[in-house]
């Protein structure tokens, strides 16, 4: 079984371009908490039909597809909901998650990538640790430009997830994303690298 190297990062740290250029790069699996947490609030499923009486038919577009901005509004401002609805989700994700990493990848390692990893527990799934950190105001930046929230709404999901030195000192590898792409690439290479001479790879 290839070993199971977890990545984490504050919202807009750059997780997905690290996980994506590792994947094209040396084909290493990658399996996703955001899409399996997608995967089980599908319309007509039982997860969503829960959220649905819980919060209301607001809750879903007129196609019947979770509205991810109206439920993050919600949680992120009601630490009680945030509660509930982790409680009804984080099982049946983790348990997909489990069962991908159950596969018999011919890789070295394979990546899970989470914003949760440290703060769901997720963290006991994985061997190695490796944190993409960069500076809260240029994540703060980059959440706005891409999801299109206020940086109120940012700063308060921002609150929610582990505080960055925490994660830091949780981290067996830390890249830093706050220079150029060229730069983070140089280091998702160098990662690697280190990887499979720290996991005994020939």
């Amino acid at each position: 079984m290839p070993a199971v190297v977890g990545v984490t990062g504050g919202i807009a740290s750059g997780k997905t371009v690290v996980t994506e250029f590792l994947s094209s790069k040396f084909n290493i699996p990658v399996v996703d908490a955001d899409v399996e947490a997608r995967d089980v609030v599908t319309p007509g499923s039982v997860c969503l039909t829960k959220i649905k009486e819980r919060f209301g038919d607001d809750i879903t577009t007129t196609e019947d597809t979770l509205n991810r901005a109206r439920l993050r509004e919600i949680i992120f401002s009601d630490p009680e909901q945030k509660l509930w609805l982790e409680s009804l989700l984080h099982p049946i994700i983790n348990q997909n998650i489990k069962n991908k990493l159950k596969h018999n990848y011919p890789t070295p390692y394979v990546i899970l990538v989470s914003p949760l990893l440290l703060e769901s527990k997720q963290y006991e799934m994985a061997d190695k640790i490796v944190v993409v950190d960069t500076d809260e105001s240029i994540q703060i930046t980059r959440a706005i430009d891409r999801d299109k929230n206020s940086g109120a709404q940012i700063k308060r999901i921002m609150s929610s997830q582990i505080q960055r030195e925490d994660r830091l000192n949780r981290a067996d590898y830390i890249i830093r994303n706050d220079s150029t792409l060229d730069d983070l690439y140089e280091e998702c290479i160098n990662l690697h690298q280190t990887l499979l001479s720290d996991l005994n790879y020939d």
